[in-house]
C-alpha cells in the first residue's frame, strides 16, 4: 500500500471495545481495561454520552512533531504512513512526549529498560494493516490508502448532512494527519484534542529556531549594554561616596 491511513466513523461505533482488545493482542499486551494512554494502552474509547463513543489513538501526523523533536531519529515517519519507533536509538530524553500536540506518546517510567510507547498502526503486520480495523464489527474503523479514505470521509459528510457534522477532523490539524474522524458533532463535543495549528508543527519550530543566531547576537549586545550601564552606575556611586568622604574628612 502506497500510504496507509485510518478513518474512524463515530456514527458507526457501538462501544464494543473490539478495537482495544485487538490492539492489545497485536502488541502482545496483557488484556486490561483501556481508560487512557499509558505504556500498555495505545488506543481507548471515550463514552461521550447518548451512545456516542470516540476512539483515541496516535494521529500519525504527516509531519510529526514527535519525530522532529527527537535528536536521534528514534521516531520517524515511514513512507507507508505510520510514525514508527526504534527503541535501539532512543536516548530516553522524552522530548517527543512534550512535542506531541495530541498528547499521545507515553513512557515506561518503571522499567529497567524504558521505552516510549504509542500506536504504530500495526506496522509489524505489514499488508494486513491495523488490527483494530480488522476487528471492528461495524466498520467504524477502516483502513486503506490515504487519499481514498479522505475522499470517502468527505463523501459521507457531504451526502448526509443530517448525520454528520460538516468537517473531517485530521485533515488540517497540526498540518494534516493520517487518521481521520467524522461524526455527529464537532471535534470539541467528541472530546478530540483542539489543535488549532493548521501548519505542520515542525515548520513552526523551524520558524523559531532559524532566528536563534539573531537572538543570540542581539541578545548578547543587549545584555552587554545592560552590564555596562550597571557597572557605570556602580562606578559613579563609588566615586560620589569617595568624594563625600573627602569632604567630611
Amino acid at each position: 500500500m502506497a500510504h496507509r491511513a485510518i478513518l474512524v466513523d463515530v456514527t458507526k461505533c457501538i462501544g464494543c471495545g473490539a478495537c482495544t482488545e485487538a490492539c492489545q493482542k497485536s502488541n502482545e499486551q496483557s488484556p486490561h481495561e483501556a481508560r487512557g494512554f499509558d505504556e500498555q494502552t495505545f488506543t481507548f474509547l471515550m463514552d461521550r454520552g447518548n451512545d456516542v463513543y470516540v476512539r483515541r489513538l496516535c494521529m500519525h501526523c504527516e509531519q510529526p512533531s514527535c519525530a522532529s523533536a527527537c535528536p536521534v531519529s528514534a521516531l520517524h515517519k515511514s513512507p507507508e504512513g505510520p510514525v514508527v519507533y526504534d527503541a535501539s536509538k532512543c536516548l530516553g530524553c522524552r522530548y517527543c512526549l512534550l512535542a506531541c500536540p495530541f498528547g499521545v506518546p507515553t513512557y515506561e517510567w518503571h522499567s529497567a529498560m524504558p521505552r516510549v510507547r504509542k500506536c504504530q498502526m500495526c506496522s509489524h503486520r505489514g499488508e494486513a494493516g491495523p488490527a483494530c480495523a480488522e476487528a471492528c464489527p461495524t466498520g467504524a474503523t477502516i483502513t486503506g490508502e490515504r487519499e481514498t479514505l479522505l475522499a470517502e470521509a468527505r463523501s459521507r459528510v457531504a451526502n448526509d448532512p443530517k448525520t454528520y457534522f460538516q468537517r473531517v477532523y485530521g485533515v488540517t490539524e497540526a498540518g494534516g494527519t493520517d487518521v481521520f474522524f467524522i461524526g455527529p458533532k464537532d471535534s470539541d463535543a467528541l472530546g478530540l484534542p483542539n489543535v488549532k495549528s493548521q501548519v505542520a508543527l515542525p515548520d513552526l519550530t523551524w520558524q523559531a529556531l532559524k532566528h536563534v543566531p539573531d537572538v543570540v547576537l542581539y541578545g548578547g549586545v543587549f545584555l552587554g549594554g545592560m552590564f555596562w550601564l550597571t557597572k557605570r552606575k556602580e562606578d559613579v556611586a563609588r566615586a560620589e561616596n569617595a568624594e563625600k568622604g573627602e569632604h567630611h574628612g
